[in-house]
């Protein structure tokens, strides 16, 4: 096995309402689960070919709860990548050179019928975590924004998260709403909903702490 490490910052929007009852292993808001998510890396690594700087994109979406399967998938990859590295980032994003179901890239792949070939584009991904903002862009292919959710009284900015000690995506959260779409494959359009940010750092062996 091939091995690799990640870290960087996340930005994920999906059809949930705000609190994602699949982040407490409930059944999804609507029934249907769909997400368009954003990874910008800062540094990485994918045996000798370094991933510092790259980004990725993808667009999932199951008819029912992911774990219930049936799902299909576009991933979408940073253009400015060389073959070795979209390769690469193509692995980690479906799960292969990876223990079984130890990140949730592994998981939402093995959850799905159809994993498109990828799309290479330019991506731009400009976050703040602390302020739960988020303005991130993928070619014509995907597009998301995040902002804080708002008190329906006061106005003022809400802030939430979730602490997931043992999670395979992040072990803390700050929630927000968000607002995104794609277009091709696996085309959908969010408004309003379910929006996190999170710190990634993953390794063929899962989550490191």
């Amino acid at each position: 096995m091939v091995k690799w490490e990640i870290q960087g910052m996340e930005f994920a929007n999906c059809n949930c309402a705000y609190g994602c009852p699949c982040q407490f292993n409930a059944l999804p808001t609507h029934g249907d689960c769909k997400a368009i998510v954003f990874l910008k890396i800062e540094k990485g690594y994918f045996g000798p070919t370094r991933l510092d700087g790259l980004s990725l994109a993808f667009a999932a979406a199951w008819p029912g709860a992911v774990h219930q399967g049936k799902g299909a998938m576009q991933p979408i990859i940073d253009r400015r990548a060389n073959d070795a590295q979209r390769k690469a980032l193509l692995s980690i994003m479906t799960g292969k050179e990876t223990d079984g179901m130890v990140t949730h890239f592994a998981v939402y792949a093995a959850m799905c019928e159809k994993i498109h070939d990828p799309v290479y584009t330019d991506i731009t991904i400009d976050l703040d975590m602390s302020a739960r903002t988020a303005t991130c862009k993928a070619g014509s292919a995907a597009s998301g924004r995040g902002q804080p959710i708002l008190n329906p009284v006061t106005g003022k900015e809400h802030r939430a998260g979730i602490i997931l000690p043992n999670g395979f995506e992040y072990g803390q959260n700050e929630c927000g709403r968000g607002w995104s779409s794609s277009s091709g494959n696996v085309a959908m359009e969010l408004k309003d909903s379910y929006a996190h940010w999170c710190d990634i750092h993953l390794s063929q062996s899962g989550r490191i702490h």
